[in-house]
């Protein structure tokens, strides 16, 4: 049912499929920008809720590109797809995952760490190609799964893949990061509140004025907490 028919599911003690994508619709209509692409994993429940950003940015009157990368997909669990997390749990290979995942190659399937490093390139590509196209403040929205994004999260945070666990993603939640020449940025994760405007790019400079500078590496000393100083 989840694969073939999720706006009909509510999971047990949970939220429906359909709420979650009407929550992901608000996020992006409080976006007041155009994005430049939507990329998703080609798995059902990731392309809804990639169609509902896009029909979000329609009736805004915007056209935004969207399209499927099979790098955003969640790691291929193997034999362990489909079984319950209670029966998981009892596997010799469950507290591998907990603790070290760097090490772990599911039976049948894809180990995380290279789960993590298609994930990590993929939104670098697509990063790097949209910058050069549209400019360093091109916003593009990525939809994936827990594990893939917490990978992409702990790479821009510099955390080994084994500290990965400590991040949490709920369902169609939002991080942001944004990639710079030096480093990335995390700007926020696991938000839920769905008030994004905070991240809508300056708009483009008028005719005649002077470009903008590329984005910035450098971090604020303090913070950002002082007026120029530090």
């Amino acid at each position: 049912m989840v694969q073939a028919h999720p706006s009909g599911v509510t999971f047990p003690g949970g939220e429906s499929m359909a709420a979650m994508a009407e929550r992901a619709v608000r996020a992006v209509r409080a976006i007041d920008a155009s994005l430049a692409a939507v990329v998703t994993s080609p798995l059902e429940r990731c392309a809804e809720t990639a169609r509902a950003v896009t029909r979000a940015q329609k009736a805004a009157g915007r056209t935004v590109p969207q399209r499927s990368d099979r790098r955003l997909l969640e790691c291929d669990y193997g034999d362990w797809t489909g079984r319950r997390i209670d029966s998981l749990a009892k596997d010799p290979l469950w507290p591998v995952v907990q603790s070290h995942p760097s090490g772990v190659r599911f039976p049948g399937g894809e180990s995380m760490a290279a789960m993590a490093e298609r994930a990590v390139r993929a939104v670098r590509d697509v990063d790097a190609r949209l910058a050069a196209g549209h400019g360093d403040d091109a916003l593009w929205v990525a939809c994936s799964h827990g594990d893939v994004i917490k990978a992409i999260l702990a790479d821009a945070l510099g955390l080994h893949l084994d500290l990965f666990q400590r991040l949490v993603v709920d369902p169609c939640s939002v991080s942001v990061i944004r990639y710079t020449a030096g480093r990335p940025f995390v700007l926020c994760m696991n938000d839920t509140t769905g008030e994004l405007s905070r991240f809508v790019p300056p708009p483009p400079p008028k005719a005649g004025a002077r470009r903008r500078r590329a984005a910035s590496s450098d971090a604020t000393v303090g913070g950002g907490a002082g007026a120029g100083a530090v």
